[in-house]
């Protein structure tokens, strides 16, 4: 036996995952645990958790790896505040601290964490990170391999190939040049928060036109057609400043960047639009780069900007590829899962055969808890409940909730890695519901009024209600697709979007159990095979992980059920789940 634990730390997302004489035992972000969003912290509880998953302790671990390379990071900083000086001066003042406590001295601090392992640490760069996730884990023998993301050490984005258990990355595009912080820098200046707000600009941007593009493409960035470029840095401040972006930049488009919770105005939009524009075309250029380069029929892709699901869709429309795969887990977090891939295959030269499916188990590779425990916290807890011997009835039961216009929080089996939620650790409701989608927003998830929600269908019907590819799986929930007549924004206004896109999750027997069941006994009912499917949280928090966690969610929400397990608790029936006042929109209803 062999065991490979990777680690992502340090930055953000930081996770861990194990691999056991090559196949995926467990993997899990540390926000899960400690309960931090975005916890960028040595992973201790994902560690701790992926090995009690296996049955192991450290001892038993072979190797162990780390995401990147720390030290050629540093290289890179240091470089960049030198050629900046003295202008990073404060900005430096700032990032050396951690890197002299922690970051420099890692193996050490990870040696004294994890106690004696058979070998010395492995540090593997960023991207190769990124792509081992990314092709290893795929379903195809070989493929091209594209990465996007904010920065690495040096690399922003990678071009490669993946045959049989090996990768190759053959170009590259170095720091300060990079796409994933040219969006950034439009999220900070729409008023997000960097790193996580992302996703709130490109679900901004439908509501607005791309009347900025050719501001971007004339002022900002020097783009050729092989989907490299080179950034005006004059107008940027993330080199040596404390923020994204520069005077220069907020005189070009208008004023100083909108201040966190103010008003969204129609200049927010457009940027919005008009970054998600630029964003696409750089993706798109560089996959047709890519193919002529490799030869290939099929993309991988990982990073953080192959999360931008309508860029993805845009790949599947418009690039010359025949399939694309994106790694679920494809940010900093997805990391860990790669450098333990790639010091398995690569490394150690141990064979791999594509599965038809992919690797990564539906991504359902965190922790599970079992029904007579979660019973006995709920009556530690006082909750009353009701139990179901099987899943058909549980189902059934939840189904008729949902056709009755019931929220429902959904906590099954093992967690979802990545920052998806698949339909372990979800808000369900009914798609048909124009109320649902404001309701779900303010009443639940306390968040923004005009953010998306996703539709989770039956496999087999999801090329009939949107225009999915016939025969393609989506069971990440990683790409866009228009809606068809009869899923129109008046046929199913809660998972629609208002340019009449949805990011569409397909659910399969093999990959999703008795979330499968549920969307059955749903259909049977109603004659609707979709659900909403949005993540089992409130906003500023991340996903549940536990029984509490999800009993609290439930309590300081408005969800009408908890089905967690074969159980259902229904807050009418509660003394202690009142009803909760309707979040403040904070200056944001488009609806």
């Amino acid at each position: 036996m062999t065991a490979i634990l990777g680690i992502s730390a340090l930055y953000h997302d930081a996770a861990a995952a194990l691999v056991v004489d090559g196949k995926i035992a467990a993997a899990a972000q540390e926000e899960r645990f400690s309960r931090v969003k975005h916890d960028a912290s040595f992973p201790d509880r994902a560690i701790a958790y992926c090995i009690e998953q296996a049955r192991l302790d450290m001892s038993q671990l072979d190797y162990v790896g780390f995401y990147e390379k720390p030290l050629r990071r540093f290289e890179r900083l240091v470089d960049t505040y030198a050629a900046v000086a003295p202008w990073g001066f404060r900005s430096f003042l700032r990032a050396a601290p951690s890197w002299m406590t922690q970051r420099v001295h890692l193996s050490r601090d990870m040696a004294r964490r994890l106690g004696p392992t058979r070998h010395r640490p492995v540090f593997v760069e960023h991207h190769e990170s990124h792509a081992a996730s990314a092709f290893f884990a795929s379903p195809f023998e070989q493929a091209a391999i594209l990465t996007l993301d904010g920065v690495g050490e040096w690399a922003t984005a990678t071009l490669g190939v993946g045959r049989g258990h090996r990768i190759e990355l053959t170009h590259e595009q170095r720091f300060p040049h990079s796409l994933g912080l040219l969006y950034s820098a439009f999220t900070y200046y729409a008023g997000f928060r960097v790193n996580s707000g992302e996703y709130k600009l490109m679900g901004l941007a439908p509501y607005g036109r791309p009347r900025y593009a050719d501001i971007i493409f004339d002022k900002l960035l020097d783009l050729r057609e092989d989907g490299s470029f080179r950034l005006d840095l004059s107008y940027f401040d993330y080199c040596h400043g404390l923020t994204m972006t520069s005077g220069r930049f907020h005189e070009l488009f208008g004023g100083p960047p909108r201040a966190p919770e103010a008003p969204l105005t129609d200049r927010e939009k457009d940027l919005a639009a008009s970054i998600q524009l630029v964003t696409e075309e750089i993706v798109l250029r560089s996959a047709r780069h890519l193919h002529e380069l490799s030869g290939m029929r099929d993309l991988c892709l990982a990073g953080g900007v192959a999360l931008n699901c309508v860029a993805n869709g845009r790949l599947l429309r418009d690039s010359p590829f025949d399939r694309v795969w994106v790694q679920p887990a494809a940010g900093d977090a997805g990391g860990s899962l790669g450098v333990a891939l790639f010091i398995w295959h690569q490394l150690l030269d141990q064979p791999r055969t594509a599965s038809a499916r992919d690797a990564m188990q539906g991504s359902l590779l965190g922790p599970a808890f079992d029904d007579d425990a979660v019973a006995e916290f709920l009556r530690g807890c006082g909750a009353r409940f009701r139990s179901f011997d099987d899943d058909a009835s549980l189902c059934e039961f939840v189904a008729g909730l949902l056709a009755e216009q019931s929220m429902v929080g959904w906590f099954q089996g093992r967690m979802e890695f990545g920052p998806r939620a698949l339909g372990a650790r979800s808000i369900l409701a009914d798609p048909r519901s124009a109320e649902h989608r404001t309701t779900l927003n303010l009443h639940i998830k306390f968040r923004e009024s005009f953010r998306p929600f996703a539709p989770a269908v039956l496999a087999e019907h999801a090329s009939r209600w949107f225009r999915v590819p016939e025969g393609l799986d989506s069971p990440y929930m990683l790409f866009v697709f228009q809606a068809r007549d009869q899923a129109s924004e008046t046929a199913l206004p809660a998972v629609t979007h208002v340019d009449g896109s949805a990011r569409v999750q397909t659910v399969d027997a093999a990959r999703h159990g008795r979330f499968r069941l549920l969307l059955e006994a749903f259909a049977r009912r109603t004659g609707c095979p979709v659900l909403v499917n949005t993540s089992f949280n409130v906003r500023g928090e991340p996903i549940v992980c536990t029984p509490q966690d999800a009993y609290a969610c439930f309590l300081g929400t408005n969800l009408d059920a908890l089905a967690i397990g074969r159980h259902v608790v229904l807050r009418d029936e509660q003394d202690n789940a009142p009803r909760h006042a309707v979040s403040p929109s904070r200056g944001f209803p488009l609806d």
